[in-house]
């Protein structure tokens, strides 16, 4: 694969799946981005940002699902993210129809 995403720490990854989280229902709110932004420093969101831009979302389950087998995660990191991942979905206070595909979807990715 010639994606960068073999190079993402675990902080890159995350906010990455986190923007994409954000973008499942195709509408990014301020609150989402907020969120996200206060899990990390504006240097890293604006990269990843910046790499989920320019991505498919065939592409960005590819790279997650590259750059996921490449870190080791404990389950207790694990149970974290899926956390997180809820939180950027419930920001709206519902969970439609393409945000629980996404969560299923990254559920099998990250198990």
């Amino acid at each position: 694969m010639n994606s960068l995403s073999n190079h993402w720490t675990k902080k890159e990854l995350k906010i990455y799946i986190l923007i994409l989280c954000a973008s499942a229902d195709s509408t990014v709110c301020d609150k989402e981005i907020d969120l996200i932004k206060s899990k990390t420093d504006s240097e890293t969101f604006e990269k990843m940002f910046q790499q989920f831009s320019n991505d498919t979302e065939e592409e960005s389950l590819e790279k997650i699902d590259d750059a996921i087998q490449l870190h080791e995660y404990s389950e207790m990191e694990l149970a974290e993210f899926r956390k997180e991942i809820h939180e950027i979905f419930l920001t709206d206070q519902k969970l439609d129809r393409k945000e629980s595909n996404l969560d299923r979807i990254l559920d099998n990715i990250l198990y």
